[in-house]
């Protein structure tokens, strides 16, 4: 499995990505939106683990582009806010399969990810 991580705080997405690294292939982080369009441009991955609000560039943007180059790739957004807590991101990003506060625990984001990979690779045709 592939798995590109998007945050800005270096130190997180270092965390995040050990504990994704333990189930996965390939691991790719990312802290904005240019170099994971760029990063896209390039590779296949399965599943995006991507904060909704980046320094540089648009989460939104980042899922938009994956989802035209990528129809089939899991998104798992992340945020620190309660912006789209109603829900409503699921009506606006259509690959978009999960929420979770930036709290969650790495660990557990993990597992969430490696879920959504193995649908992800197991609903795509041979």
């Amino acid at each position: 499995m592939r798995v590109l991580i998007v945050e800005s705080d270096p130190n997180l997405g270092r965390i995040w990505q050990r504990h994704v690294a333990r189930f996965c292939d390939h691991v790719y982080l990312r802290s904005t939106q240019a170099g994971a369009v760029e990063l896209l441009q390039n590779e296949t991955v399965e599943v995006i683990l991507l904060d909704l609000f980046l320094a540089e560039g648009s989460a939104i943007a980042v899922a938009d582009y994956a989802s035209y180059r990528l129809p089939g790739v899991n998104i798992v957004f992340v945020t620190s806010t309660s912006f789209f807590s109603d829900g409503s991101i699921f009506q606006h990003i259509s690959n978009a399969c999960a929420l979770l506060p930036s709290q969650t625990k790495p660990e557990d984001l993990a597992a969430i990810v490696e879920h959504y990979g193995t649908i992800s690779r197991t609903s795509r045709p041979a």
